[in-house]
């Protein structure tokens, strides 16, 4: 059975005050539409093992509103690398991921998440806010590489 990789590109944030960028909060949009993305994620994803998200405020708020709207609470990490990531910053995470995980959703930014997606599928994406790409992967993550996975959604959801 293929693993799945679920890539989450956080909620829309809010660009008022003189925020730095890694405190930004979700913005009125994205306080609406994160629950959507949970709501999509129970019924088209289904059980998630582990939740690897970057460590800025709005990914962290789109995850609390996400994560409310699943049937079940898979385990969950703050990664510092998902935040501002590279494609070879993101894989030396999926490498890391433990074994024992069949299904992970990153949740973090563009353009990491869409040059993630070229990278593994060798095709091309848009991440809008609140966009969810559901990536099956074969083999073990420790061994992951280009062109070893296939696109099997590709999601914006939107009230």
């Amino acid at each position: 059975m293929p693993r799945r990789l679920v890539l989450l590109r956080h909620a829309k944030s809010s660009w008022s005050g003189d925020v730095p960028d890694h405190q930004r909060p979700l913005g009125g949009r994205g306080r609406r539409e994160a629950p959507l993305a949970g709501r999509w994620l129970a019924e088209h994803v289904g059980d998630i093992d582990l939740v690897v998200c970057s460590s800025a405020e709005r990914t962290r708020q789109t995850w609390a509103r996400v994560g409310a709207e699943l049937p079940t609470s898979p385990e969950f990490r703050l990664d510092d690398r998902l935040y501002e990531a590279s494609v070879p910053d993101l894989m030396r995470v999926a490498r890391e991921l433990p074994e024992t995980a069949r299904t992970v959703l990153f949740i973090g930014h563009n353009p990491g998440l869409e040059d993630l997606v070229a990278e593994l599928t060798l095709g091309c994406c848009t991440m809008l806010t609140s966009s969810i790409a559901v990536l099956s992967v074969l083999g073990h993550w420790a061994d992951i590489a280009e062109s070893q996975a296939t696109l099997d959604a590709l999601e914006t959801p939107r009230g």
